[in-house]
């Protein structure tokens, strides 16, 4: 058997491949968003980048940290509020990475664990409002998540910026008592504007009146506009409005004793009337006389 030669040459090609090949490999490009966090022999170095970068092969290790905003959405948490309601919520959550070695070090996973936070707090601070607040007040309960995510988390490396509540399902039940309670309040918004309404509006009448009561003449051209208006409406009925002061000078006639031109005119109307009675007499009387005449005379011949 031949024995095997050997060729010097070729490992030191082999050789060199390799040294190339682990010399590449030490380079890393990290791009602007992005930071590496290296662990020399296990233990933490520092944070790289942006950049182009070198990494040791088998003695130093780099984990890739992600410094952009992630938008988490938070599942659907059954929440009973503090008037004892039963409700869905779920919402969305905005956060990112300030420090990538909090992040990689402190805590295992700052996605999951953040995610889970997220979920007991929304639980636990919804818990704490009455329905009413959840419906209406959605800012202030988005700051006071905001708040408490944020401190919470600031051991992790994290900055929560945004929490925003999308979405409190409500069973029909609810929704039909919210409806009518809705309605209710409508109700009483539409008569406090009616009744401030009135109050206004007869505030206006009562300065009108001490407007028109300083010049006499002003209330006649009132009447004539009305009618003026009455009569652009093509109506076949035109009512007349009688003025007080004429009413007001009868009444006083009256109540001091002398009898008023009504009166005496109504006295004599009855006097007409009576002459005419009499005269009606005379003349069914003299009508009788002179049918029962001749009767009379033929009852003198025969005799």
């Amino acid at each position: 058997m031949d024995a095997i030669s050997y060729n010097p040459s070729v490992f030191f090609i082999a050789l060199g491949f390799l040294l190339l090949a682990v010399l590449f490999s030490a380079f890393r490009i990290l791009r602007e968003y992005e930071r590496g966090v290296i662990f020399m022999l296990g233990r933490f170095y520092q944070v790289k980048g942006p950049g182009l970068i070198i990494v040791i092969p088998l003695i130093q290790q780099m984990v890739r940290v992600d410094l952009r905003t992630v938008v988490m959405d938070v599942p659907t948490q059954d929440v009973i509020s503090r008037d004892n309601v039963s409700v869905k919520v779920n919402a969305v959550l905005y956060f990112r990475v300030i420090d990538a070695q909090k992040a990689i070090i402190n805590v295992e996973d700052y996605l999951q664990a953040t995610s889970q936070l997220a979920q007991t707090t929304l639980r636990s601070v919804l818990g704490q409002h009455e329905l009413d607040e959840m419906l209406a007040n959605r800012e202030m309960l988005n700051t006071d998540i905001q708040s408490i995510l944020d401190s919470r988390t600031d051991g992790w490396g994290i900055k929560v910026s945004n929490v925003e509540i999308k979405h409190v399902d409500l069973n029909e039940t609810m929704v039909r008592a919210i409806a009518r309670q809705a309605e209710a309040e409508r109700t009483r918004r539409a008569k406090v504007i009616h009744a401030s309404g009135e109050m206004e509006a007869s505030a206006k009448l009562v300065t009108a009146a001490k407007t028109l009561a300083k010049e006499p003449n002003a209330i006649l051209l009132r009447y004539l506009q009305t009618l003026t208006e009455i009569a652009g409406e093509k109506n076949s009925t035109i009512l007349f409005p009688l003025p007080m002061n004429l009413l007001n000078g009868i009444m006083d006639k009256t109540l001091s004793g002398e009898e008023p031109m009504i009166t005496n005119a109504a006295r004599a109307d009855d006097n007409s009337n009576a002459n005419l009675g009499t005269m009606a007499d005379l003349n069914d009387a003299t009508v009788d006389d002179i049918v029962d005449a001749p009767s009379s005379a033929n009852e003198s011949k025969t005799d």
